[in-house]
């Protein structure tokens, strides 16, 4: 399959920093009463809104004011705890450059808030490299929904299938597959038998350095 863009998640993708998501929430829900277990959240809510984990850990009830509250305070605690140790996972800025070198356009699909992509993009000098950015302002649903991905195809002007997805979340890969699109994981947070026998995940990864774009392009 030739592909003509590719399409980054940015939380375990662009970095390495769902540990620090992980534990933000479960602090912040500990403060709202509810204590979870960390494995088994990160497998039913990476890739959501905080709207949409929000309602799912403290009911549909959950007003827009206490949804708006508990976000604001996780939201908080992650950027406080990340903001030392923020740095690109390994071997993606040379990928990066591979990409522009073979004019492939790459756009940002992530279910971050407006802070947060600008606390990892702008902050970290990333987002130059990126011609389109779709957060969770522009969707309605979270992943595994494949708005996000269709999104951002649309945004770069090429067909779904024509593109090429990054993602760390088994719901991000299931949104690549529902929006037509190939995959490589990266195993930041999960390991590669979560993926096996998947027909649209190419590759599995621990981080950039592994991967050869122009072998990925075929």
């Amino acid at each position: 399959m030739n592909y003509n863009a590719l399409i980054f998640d940015m939380d375990g993708t662009l970095v390495h920093n769902m540990p620090i998501h992980n534990q933000a929430w479960s602090d912040t829900l500990a403060e709202a009463g509810i204590q979870i277990d960390l494995e088994e959240f990160n497998r039913l809510t990476t890739g959501k809104k905080n709207g949409e984990i929000l309602r799912l850990m403290l009911g549909a009830h959950i007003s827009e004011q206490e949804i708006a509250f508990w976000s604001a305070r996780k939201e908080a605690l992650y950027r406080e705890r990340f903001a030392c140790c923020r740095e690109p996972l390994p071997g993606l800025l040379d990928f990066l450059e591979q990409a522009h070198a073979l004019n492939l356009p790459m756009a940002v699909a992530t279910a971050a808030p407006p802070e947060n992509v600008k606390f990892i993009l702008d902050e970290m000098d990333l987002r130059r490299h990126f011609r389109a950015v779709i957060g969770a302002q522009d969707v309605r649903n979270g992943k595994p929904d494949p708005e996000i991905f269709l999104k951002a195809a649309q945004t770069l002007e090429v067909r779904p299938e024509a593109c090429l997805v990054f993602e760390d979340a088994l719901a991000g890969i299931e949104a690549a597959a529902r929006a037509g699109m190939d995959a490589v994981f990266l195993c930041t947070t999960l390991p590669a038998r979560e993926v096996e026998g998947l027909p649209h995940v190419l590759r599995a990864v621990p981080d950039f350095t592994h991967l050869d774009l122009p072998a990925l392009l075929g």
